[in-house]
């Protein structure tokens, strides 16, 4: 008996710590996804990073307590699996959404964003901003184009100098 103790104590702690390292959470229900679907998924997220797990509701309960984020209870009823990302807070986000609108078994039902509690609109508008790279594009084209403009200037005098001196 107590050995069943120490193993969900085990499971709780893990999730807990799962839940303080992740930069990004994602909780969905996945019921009425079939084997096929559910392997692509955690394939799309396997690639990106994300770890996707199924724990028992009352552990992942107890583990919130743990943690602070008493505020997702009421989310996790039914089937749940949940996307931990510790790297990119983008990403479980946009890859569930782009799933979700192919696969309407899949819901969206909240999550933990760099540990604040957000609602399914909130992962819903995380997912619509581009992704690091494309912000990272931005970025430098933003900064890029001063520079470019500067020698579009220079490059305009010399050529006028040399109209002129021809």
């Amino acid at each position: 008996m107590s050995s069943a103790i120490e193993l969900k104590k085990q499971v709780v702690a893990e999730i807990a710590d799962k839940f303080r390292a992740s930069k990004a959470t994602v909780i969905v229900d996945y019921r009425g996804l079939n084997v096929a679907e559910m392997t692509e998924l955690r394939k799309q997220l396997r690639e990106a990073g994300v770890e996707f797990k199924v724990y028992k509701n009352t552990l992942t309960r107890r583990a919130l307590a743990e943690v602070g984020l008493e505020g997702l209870d009421e989310v996790f009823t039914g089937p749940n699996a949940i996307a931990f990302s510790n790297e990119d807070v983008v990403a479980p986000a946009k890859i569930l959404s782009e799933f979700a609108k192919t696969h309407e078994a899949l819901e969206i039902k909240g999550g933990v964003i760099e540990g604040n509690i957000a609602s399914k609109e909130e992962i819903d508008a995380l997912a619509k901003l581009p992704s690091r790279e494309g912000l990272l594009s931005m970025l430098l084209s933003v900064l890029q184009a001063p520079i470019r403009n500067f020698a579009l200037a220079i490059k305009a005098v010399a050529d006028k100098q040399e109209e002129q001196g021809a």
